[in-house]
């Protein structure tokens, strides 16, 4: 099992010692959540918490994660920054596949795209883009992204892209894992038939393991499942070695380890000092007894 941290959008300057101390500690990978501003008025509920509120994104600091993740890998040698999840469908494909191939390159192979849609329209109407064709448009994206990253001429033509024979320089000398997100049907689908993983928004055992029985059925229809596949999972069982075991038997490659829940509207009220006493304490008493390196 791989374990990742995720600081929960934490004050901009807890970011580096919070990430060193977590590679410190044995933690494999550091996740970046995704958000660009907050509308003043917006109908679209939330899907991943219980009342579908989204007030806890009010005030709440969120770095840009293309930015943010080569500014801590600058500092850091093993972690790979995984964004969980980048909403895909209202960036541009040519501009975003430039982004990962940098990140990439400077890193030394350690970045993972993790995506999604986004459930809320303004994000698409603030920056410009369709809502109506965002899943369509996001097969095309994952294959631009693939295509421009492979370092030879790529050319894409849709009604949605239209994308001249043209070739990216650099490009890593490793592939990209594109890893989706998202618990609707069609989303699982389209990690199964497109993708290298699945990121879980958060749940208990028991709300996972369906996902994760779906997603296996689909992959096994698509003729997928003899690939190498990434299943990240966020939930409270990853806080014991039972539950680790668990979600290993599950599947799960990666446990993303956070320590409170943001979408409960739980405050940011630890001191650096306290977080990485934290980090330690799961180092010691979970990594060190389940981890797979």
């Amino acid at each position: 099992m791989r374990f990742a941290f995720h600081a929960t959008m934490c004050p901009i300057d807890q970011y580096v010692p919070l990430a060193q101390a977590a590679e410190a500690a044995g933690f494999q990978g550091f996740t970046f959540p995704d958000s660009i501003c907050y509308p003043q008025v917006a109908d679209t509920k939330y899907p991943y918490n219980e009342d579908g509120s989204r007030n806890f994104l009010d005030g709440t600091p969120f770095l840009e994660p293309f930015c943010a993740i080569p500014w801590l890998a600058g500092v850091t040698e093993k972690l790979r920054f995984t964004t969980s999840v980048v909403k895909l469908p209202i960036r541009n494909p040519v501009l975003l596949a430039k982004q990962i191939a940098t990140i990439a390159c400077i890193s030394n192979n350690r970045f993972a795209l993790g995506a999604g849609l986004s459930p809320w329209i303004e994000d698409f109407q603030i920056c410009g883009e369709r809502w109506e064709s965002r899943g369509p448009r996001m097969d095309e994206m994952v294959a631009i992204i693939r295509g421009l990253l492979s370092g030879e001429y790529y050319s894409h033509d849709t009604p949605h892209y239209q994308i001249p024979a043209s070739k990216m320089c650099p490009v890593p000398n490793q592939p990209v894992p594109i890893l989706l997100g998202g618990h609707a049907d069609v989303a699982l689908k389209r990690a199964a038939r497109i993708a290298d993983g699945w990121i879980h928004a958060g749940g208990s055992y028991d709300t996972l393991k369906p996902l994760v029985e779906k997603l296996n059925a689909f992959r096994k229809e698509y003729g997928t499942d003899n690939k190498p596949f990434e299943i990240h999972a966020t939930t409270a069982d990853a806080f014991s070695v039972d539950g680790v075991k668990k979600l290993q038997d599950l599947g799960v490659t990666e446990c993303i380890v956070g320590f409170r829940d943001t979408y409960k509207g739980e405050q940011d009220t630890k001191t650096v000092a306290q977080k990485i006493a934290m980090l330690q304490w799961f180092a010691d008493n979970i990594i060190a007894k389940t981890s797979d390196s």
